[in-house]
């Protein structure tokens, strides 16, 4: 049994087909060139990433001189892989505490420390203080380290430093060596205030190579370190956010913080004397009992109202019979049942008694307080 495909069908597969073949052409071709390029990484001065802020070029080079290059993404793998024949680059060392950074440091041949800031500058690199912040842009080496000699004219800026006994290199518009080498007990360590010339984008650019090439690759090994907020090695030293805050910023919130005070100070309105002024109506005493009155009964709050009427009641017979306002029931019970002839029990009944549950006892309770307070003298 065949089946009959429509002409429809095959008028819209001759249309479809070329489209497709294309389509079908490009994802081949992608998920090709996907394969043939390997596992990558992504980030800035990541040795696999092929980004312009990556380093995958240099790292290729580094490798084809016979560097044995080790990536490191946390303090452990770091500490694993430096040695005394070995080139330590710390990408982002403000994120090091400095003990640990101090261990490395000792523990290298020599050590190439990338844009470091002030936290770094003051915890392990006293000597060391900031210059200048310059733009990036083509430098000469102006001074006698070997690696700036060789590579000549390079991508440089960023921060520059200065330090006793140091050798400044590449110096900014603003002062300061945007390369900055120290000596050190059998090493040296060296400060780059930008990391431009180790990034894809400028590697190919003027002398860029020849100085990675010879700041990175004096020794077999190069321990390439990427710090990170995530490294689990940074846990028990990792700093809160108010530490990472400036000293400025505090300033400056400060004295925003006194200038509103005083600005407030200023606009507040100056309050003078109470000034009386007549009610733009009278209200009788009378509506405003009756109102609350109202009010208790559409609650059904008839507990209330007593003891609202008992309240009232004893504060005007403590008046009436000399009692202070603090005199306790049985004082006051005593003094109207003195003065009225009535038995305690029923004076304490009236005016101490169990709440009322009902309109018809609350009119009650209050015709006996109203009688109380006639007999006691309350006219």
């Amino acid at each position: 049994m065949s089946t009959a495909v429509s002409p429809d069908l095959r008028r819209i597969w001759r249309g479809a087909r070329i489209p497709l073949a294309l389509v079908a052409l490009i994802f081949g071709a992608g998920a090709l060139l996907l394969l043939g390029r390997g596992e990558q990484t992504h980030g800035a001065l990541e040795p696999g990433s092929y980004e312009p802020g990556g380093a995958h070029a240099l790292a290729k080079l580094l490798r084809d001189q016979g560097v044995d290059l080790r990536t490191a993404h946390t303090m452990a793998e770091a500490d694993d892989a430096v040695g005394q024949n070995a080139t330590l680059l710390v990408t982002q060392p403000d994120l090091v505490p400095a003990k640990r950074l101090d261990a490395m440091r000792r523990g290298s041949a020599d050590v190439v420390l990338v844009a470091p800031g002030a936290v770094t500058l003051h915890d392990s690199l006293p000597l060391v203080r900031r210059e200048s912040d310059n733009d990036v842009g083509t430098l000469s080496p102006q001074c006698t380290v070997a690696a700036a000699v060789a590579a000549g004219d390079v991508t440089l800026g960023g921060t520059g430093y200065a330090a006793p006994g140091a050798r400044s290199c590449y110096p900014g518009e603003d002062g300061g060596g945007t390369l900055l080498q120290l000596a050190d007990a059998g090493g040296t360590t060296t400060l780059l205030g930008s990391a431009a010339p180790l990034t894809n984008s400028r590697l190919a650019a003027q002398g860029n190579a020849a100085l990675a090439l010879r700041l990175l690759g004096a020794h077999p090994r190069l321990v390439w370190y990427l710090p990170s907020v995530s490294d689990p090695g940074l846990d028990d030293t990792r700093k809160s956010i108010f530490d990472l805050i400036p000293a400025g910023w505090y300033y400056g919130a400060a004295q925003a913080g006194i200038a509103v005070v005083l600005l407030a100070l200023w606009r507040a309105r100056r309050l003078g004397p109470v000034v009386t002024e007549p009610l733009p109506i009278v209200v009788r005493a009378a509506e405003t009992a009756e109102g609350r009155a109202r009010l208790y009964r559409r609650a059904k709050a008839a507990d209330h109202a007593g003891e609202t009427l008992r309240k009232a009641a004893r504060t005007r017979l403590r008046t009436a019979l000399g009692l202070p306002r603090d005199a306790d029931p049985a004082a006051l019970v005593a003094s109207v049942s003195e003065r009225t002839g009535r038995a305690a029990n029923d004076v304490g009944a009236v005016l101490y008694g169990p709440p009322v549950t009902g309109d018809a006892e609350l009119v009650r309770l209050a015709g006996e307080l109203d009688r109380v307070e006639r007999e006691a003298g309350r006219t």
